[in-house]
């Protein structure tokens, strides 16, 4: 295959692939042997001192004469009938390992041929677990350099390559439902700041019920909607749990230091209204990041080239919606704790929308039995036990140095550089924003 289509990186094409396609490769000689030159097409040579009519003559009798009856010489020998050798076959293609890369053709055809570009058969080989490493058995640099020759080798069904479509402006109303969680919550906090009482509790209950629904509205459509089975069921019951600590989570903790708890103790509901109208901000990054970042699968010229342009990317998206959030929290009333748990949610959705919802879940699981340990190590000392009374010890130090807030502070915000380590990563390899 020669033309516009062929691959230009080194190693694309060899003597083999040459071959296999039908045009004859240099055929090897043997062992240096005269066979095997005039088996190769070349003339034969003669010998120094030997004419070359007298080649064959002189070389099967060596010389030699008869002699005539009477004694006379009679002349040279006549040369036996020497047989010629059977004509070398015709080159045809070589089969079994001679090119490995028409192995690939065949398993990945359907992968190759809907493919717009050599980039997103290298995110589909990545996928599958091709690294350099692997490309280099087909005898390539990279995975890069071997999908440019599947791109090139594989028709695309008769039609030619479309480029990707350029990002448009959402205006199917995807986004509107991430702004329901935020009107919920102003709704909820609304009728909690004017009612006391047992209607005050039926009204956090019911906004309660009214955020939950919210929320799930916002993850199951939009830019925040997770692949078709591609969410971790357990990942909404840490999630609840976060949200319910960073609402009353310090109030229990300073009760149960001091002893209690003693009954009600006190609520931050300001947090939690800041995190539901952070929900809108949040959705709106992550549609512009995926937008973005399947703009450059068409952009980029090599695998390397695309994790360097989307991992600022990566970070803008993420500094985006925790700078509306702190802008929030400012007039809810600032706490690092729900800054620390907007960084952890944030990240955990981006990674669950683009294929790692595993990796979240584990990250939302670690934290809230982190902030569950806190708790129950302050509880635990209360057993009369020798040696129980120091589970609470670090807690407590912490508690006395920094406030109740330093629990989720710390243990969001550790959970939440862990999920960022993964994903500049994970959300850098272009598989992970190829399209379905």
């Amino acid at each position: 295959m020669r033309g516009s289509a062929a691959p230009t990186s080194p190693g694309a094409w060899d003597a083999r692939s040459e071959a296999l396609l039908g045009t004859p490769a240099p055929t090897p000689r043997g062992t240096g042997g005269v066979l095997d030159e005039a088996a190769a097409g070349e003339p034969l040579e003669a010998p120094s001192g030997i004419a070359p009519g007298e080649t064959i003559a002189a070389a099967t009798s060596g010389g030699a004469t008869t002699e005539a009856a009477d004694g006379s010489p009679a002349g040279p020998l006549a040369p036996p009938a020497v047989p010629t050798p059977p004509a070398p076959p015709a080159a045809r293609p070589r089969h079994g390992t001679a090119d490995p890369v028409k192995v690939l053709m065949h398993r990945h055809r359907e992968l190759c041929a809907h493919a717009v570009d050599p980039l997103e058969i290298a995110a589909g080989l990545e996928v599958q677990g091709f690294t350099d490493r692997t490309a280099a058995r087909f005898r390539h640099r990279d995975v890069f350099s071997l999908a440019e020759e599947l791109y090139a080798r594989v028709p695309r069904d008769g039609e030619p390559p479309v480029p990707p479509a350029a990002p448009r402006p959402d205006t199917d109303g995807r986004l509107l439902p991430a702004l329901a969680p935020g009107a919920a919550a102003a709704l909820t906090g609304v009728g909690l700041a004017t009612t006391q009482g047992p209607v005050r509790l039926a009204v956090g209950v019911t906004g309660a019920l009214l955020l939950t629904a919210a929320l799930l509205l916002a993850v199951r459509r939009g830019p925040l909607r997770a692949p078709a089975g591609g969410g971790v069921p357990a990942a909404g019951l840490w999630t609840g749990w976060l949200a319910a600590y960073a609402v009353c989570g310090d109030g229990l903790l300073t009760q149960v230091l001091s002893g209690g708890p003693d009954g009600p103790w006190d609520l931050a509901p300001g947090p939690l209204l800041a995190l539901a109208l952070a929900v809108a901000p949040a959705a709106w990054s992550a549609r512009l990041f995926a937008d973005r970042a399947r703009r450059r699968i068409g952009d980029s010229r090599g695998l390397a080239d695309f994790a360097a342009g989307v991992r600022p990317l990566l970070l803008g998206t993420v500094a985006l919606p925790l700078l509306a959030l702190a802008l929030l929290l400012a007039v809810t009333g600032f706490s690092p704790g729900a800054l620390a748990l907007g960084a952890l949610l944030l990240l955990a959705r981006l990674l669950t929308v683009h294929g790692f919802p595993e990796t979240a879940s584990a990250a939302l699981a670690a934290a809230s039995a982190a902030e569950a340990l806190a708790l129950t190590s302050v509880l635990a000392a209360r057993v009369p036990v020798p040696g129980f009374d120091a589970l609470a010890a670090p807690v407590r130090a912490a508690v006395d140095t920094w406030g109740p807030g330093v629990v989720p502070t710390l243990v969001c915000g550790a959970a939440a550089l862990g999920l960022l380590a993964h994903a500049t990563g994970s959300l850098s390899r272009a598989s992970a924003h190829a399209t379905p």
